[in-house]
């Protein structure tokens, strides 16, 4: 049996050898009657020892390739035309079900979600045997590679982990246990479709760093696919950029991001938050917004504006109750530890940190979706729980959250048009002689969308679409306060310039203050003049946008900063005029 713990001659000797070639792959989609080309004329090789990326935006085809290369393409789905060779073997010469063998021992597989890719009722023990071939040996020489497994993908508590089911784990735990996975046959090519989406940057770069590791040591080759062209930047040799189901350019990676020849790769490339240029500075409040009569006294006027801020975080805690995998009772996790946080009228704040880290805790504290068990949350200088009742409405509208998930944020059996039009009439917002169908369509044109999506239901548009809609939707309240959760992180690179740029110019056009919640720190860099970084439930640092990324003071900070992908790219930035 083979070991893990180092690479075998077999891998070393075909260090540099073409372990997987595509020629002419065409993969169509549909019913016998309509069939739709999803993949057109595709070719591309991978060597051992090297990761080639594949990149390109939902639809250009990238994974059906990945997909039709491993033999798992879905129902409905074939493979018309082209030829797949695996290390030397041309799958065309074989039987169907002795195709099927090559594959699996030869082609390991890592997806994008590693929680739907394991079986929630089993352990992970129970996934990892199953995984390994047949002839690998006895139970117990079995679970000892199992165990081998685990440690070569960098687990460290092996033991603890093989009894654990998937829930009971982290996503970059379960991340590593389905790489381990995709090691059991000891493949000569790895492939990872968009292996870390999901994942923060710090984990995101701990499994790349793993996958790399592991292709020298094993002398794997690493088909890489990926919308993330910063990903795609620092860890490929060569590259293949799709589109529309063909490879439009192609290249040594460092070549083709300094250089693209390509229309569609300089898209990609100027999309990159980390390139995205701001519209023009910060512009006072306008006029044409903020219709609502304002019923304050002078003398409360006065006090709002000696507050200076329009919203004080002062020493707020907040716990929860959470199950503890092993444990009868439930555990108290502290998500807040007395924060404090001051967001001024007009600023754009970017919150960021890993996940579990308060920043989604201390948002929903903001717009009042949740209560601190110590500590205040102020309004324009009143704490929420003392505002009267006309107060009280003009901080529920002032104040809008942006959630992440789009389609969670809508009701599916409303038309765009109702979910913009429902605040606009529960809320009594003031339209100045306007009909409310008339504000729709203004809302509308505001986020760049044609009045002809009034009429569709949400299942009808595109994620960026939708999450137009969203922001239209918070908009109708004419807020002060835009609090946005990771607004685009689920979103392609193109429609997530899009969404940043739209979310810059309506905060400059309407004086908006935003508040950006977000793991993605190129993203809050391009929105956001101050940046907090929170860690465990604690504001570790904090400070202008440009000071924070150019020398952060806390390791943590710069641990974060260390992880954004995307090295390899201000060298085009640079040469672009």
């Amino acid at each position: 049996m083979t070991t893990l713990l180092t690479a075998s001659a077999d891998q070393t000797a075909r260090l540099g050898n073409p372990v997987a070639e595509i020629e002419d792959l065409r993969i169509s989609v549909g019913g016998a009657e309509h069939r739709d080309v999803v993949v057109d004329g595709v070719s591309l090789s991978v060597r051992a020892g090297e990761t080639v990326g594949l990149v390109g935006e939902s639809g250009s085809g990238k994974t059906m390739t990945a997909l039709g290369l491993a033999g798992l393409l879905p129902r409905g789905a074939a493979v018309d035309a082209g030829r797949v060779t695996l290390s030397g073997t041309d799958l065309d010469t074989l039987t169907e079900r002795r195709r099927a063998r090559v594959r699996a021992e030869r082609i390991g597989v890592v997806f994008q979600n590693p929680t739907a890719s394991l079986n929630p009722r089993l352990t992970i023990a129970t996934q990892l045997l199953e995984a390994l071939p047949r002839d690998a040996g006895s139970r117990g020489r079995r679970r000892a590679r199992a165990a081998d497994l685990l440690g070569r993908v960098g687990i460290a508590d092996v033991g603890k982990t093989l009894g654990a089911f998937p829930h009971e784990l982290s996503g970059g735990l379960n991340q590593r246990v389905v790489i381990a996975m995709a090691l059991a046959r000891d493949p000569a090519l790895l492939v990872a479709d968009e292996p870390t989406t999901a994942l923060d940057v710090s984990v995101q770069a701990q499994v790349l760093d793993l996958i790399d590791r592991l292709k020298h040591e094993l002398g794997l080759g690493v088909l890489l696919v990926s919308h993330d062209i910063g990903v795609i930047g620092d860890r490929t040799d060569r590259v293949h950029v799709m589109s529309a189901g063909t490879i439009v350019e192609s290249g040594p990676t460092a070549q083709v991001l300094r250089a693209p020849r390509h229309a569609y790769t300089r898209e990609l490339l100027a999309a990159t938050p980390a390139l995205l240029r701001r519209a023009g500075t910060d512009a006072e409040p306008s006029t044409k917004y903020g219709t609502e009569p304002d019923h304050r006294s002078d003398a409360e006027s006065n006090r709002v504006r000696e507050v200076g801020a329009i919203v004080r975080v002062r020493e707020v805690r907040r716990a929860f109750a959470v199950t503890v995998p092993g444990r009868l009772r439930k555990q108290r996790h502290i998500a807040l530890h007395g924060v404090s946080l001051d967001i001024p009228y007009g600023a754009a704040i970017g919150v960021v940190g890993e996940s579990g880290s308060g920043k989604t805790t201390l948002a929903r504290q903001i717009v009042g979706l949740d209560q601190p068990d110590s500590g205040v949350v102020e309004y324009e200088g009143a704490p929420l729980g003392a505002l009267d009742k006309p107060a009280r409405r003009r901080w529920r509208r002032a104040v809008q959250y942006v959630f992440q998930d789009p389609y969670g944020a809508l009701d599916p059996r409303l038309t765009v048009a109702r979910s913009i039009a429902e605040p606009l009439e529960l809320n009594g917002v003031e339209l100045g002689g306007r009909t409310v169908a008339q504000r729709v369509r203004e809302l509308l044109g505001e986020v760049e969308l044609p009045v002809s999506c009034a009429g569709r239901l949400p299942r009808e548009l595109s994620g960026g679409q939708l999450q137009r809609v969203v922001i239209a939707r918070a908009l109708a309240n004419d807020p002060r306060v835009v609090v946005a959760d990771e607004p685009v992180s689920a979103l392609d690179l193109s429609v997530q310039a899009r969404i940043l740029r739209l979310l810059e110019r309506l905060r400059r056009e309407r004086g908006l203050t935003l508040v950006l919640i977000s793991h993605d720190l190129a993203v809050v860099r391009f929105l956001c003049d101050h940046v907090v970084v929170m860690e465990r439930g604690l504001i570790v640092e904090s400070g202008a946008t440009e000071q924070i990324y150019t020398a952060p003071a806390h390791p943590y900070t710069r641990s974060l900063l260390a992880a954004v992908p995307g090295a390899a790219i201000p060298a085009y930035h640079e040469e672009t005029p």
